[in-house]
């Protein structure tokens, strides 16, 4: 159980008793050591809510434990918030358990469960994400398209690549959708309303990852408009507005791009409008990217910033009286 990152203790002074340690004239002849790099310490305190959440979730853990299920490892460690999630429980799956690492929180849901909202990210979606990776987006090719957000992904362990994809998709949900599940945007500009060819009318954005039917038919994703074309807009029970579906439905568009494609995790041809660099939506798309996991060696973690920098522009519009609202960004940009 891993509630805050822990403190390393300091060595206990050596008692008379033990043996001296040999003098410096006769370690002159050992090979010098090269000193061990330290990494330095998440620079912001979680807020208590959030300290809370964690320590909720580590009873949780240890609920789970006493009943035989197996758990992954401890949460990887961010480079900007120092808060941690404990291991959390893992279903069977190809992955197993000690290659499972939940991702740190992101900016967005560490503030969403400061202000008590329920739209915040769950743990077991890292889980979800990490079971479900290609062997493509875990090898050291990745490296280069990787590389703005995590220089040191060729080197990482199993554990700690998964949770840098988790806590990717987990800054991307908070830049697309304000990390709300049921988020459903229909955009109202006719220069970007365009035409959903399987549900046959205008193009909605859905779910943590604002995808469409039309995935369905591009990526081979698990949505079913014949199935979904009499709920409400907004319905949970629609397969798009499904977490675990959404997000699988993302793994797909990513290996599309990044391996199917060769192109570079941030790219104007991105399907996501939040991974084209130069425009508002990439920039809280990267104020997201702020608590990556620490493993990674990024430089990505704001100075003298609040934690809610951006919190604002991350959330996406709230349905207007007619069902209606606009997006900031225009996913799709594959073809």
């Amino acid at each position: 159980m891993a509630v805050l990152p822990a403190v390393a203790q300091s060595p206990t002074p050596q008692q008379s008793s033990q043996p001296s340690q040999p003098s410096q004239s006769s370690q002159s002849s050992q090979p010098s050591q090269p000193p061990a790099q330290t990494q330095p310490a998440p620079t912001q305190p979680a807020p208590a809510a959030m300290q809370q959440a964690v320590q909720q979730e580590a009873v949780e853990t240890q609920q789970a434990v006493a009943k035989g299920q197996p758990v992954s490892q401890p949460g990887a460690v961010g480079q900007a918030i120092d808060v941690t999630h404990p291991a959390v429980p893992v279903p069977p799956g190809p992955v197993p358990p000690k290659d499972i690492k939940p991702a740190p929180p992101t900016p967005i849901a560490v503030k969403k469960v400061e202000l008590g909202s329920d739209n915040t990210w769950d743990p077991k979606w890292d889980v979800v994400i990490e079971e479900n990776l290609p062997n493509e987006l875990m090898s050291p090719g990745m490296s280069k398209a990787v590389k703005p957000f995590c220089p040191r992904f060729g080197q990482l362990s199993e554990g700690d690549k998964r949770a840098f994809w988790a806590y990717l998709f987990q800054a991307l949900a908070g830049a697309e959708a304000g990390l709300r599940p049921t988020a459903d945007v229909k955009h109202l500009d006719p220069t970007v309303a365009v035409r959903d060819h399987v549900s046959q009318k205008t193009v909605r954005q859905q779910g943590l990852l604002q995808l469409t039917y039309e995935d369905s038919q591009r990526y081979g994703c698990d949505f079913d408009w014949e199935k979904d074309k009499h709920l409400p807009v907004g319905d949970p029970n629609k397969t798009t507005l499904q977490p675990e579906r959404n997000l699988l439905c993302g793994v797909r568009i990513m290996k599309n791009q990044l391996v199917d494609l060769n192109r570079p995790l941030v790219t104007k041809k991105s399907y996501w409008g939040t991974l084209r660099p130069g425009t508002m939506s990439y920039r809280v798309f990267a104020r997201q990217m702020a608590n990556v996991p620490l493993a990674c060696g990024a430089r990505t973690a704001p100075r003298h910033k609040s934690l809610d920098k951006g919190i604002r522009e991350a959330a996406v519009a709230r349905p207007a009286a007619n069902g209606q609202a606009v997006a900031a960004a225009v996913p799709g940009g594959e073809q």
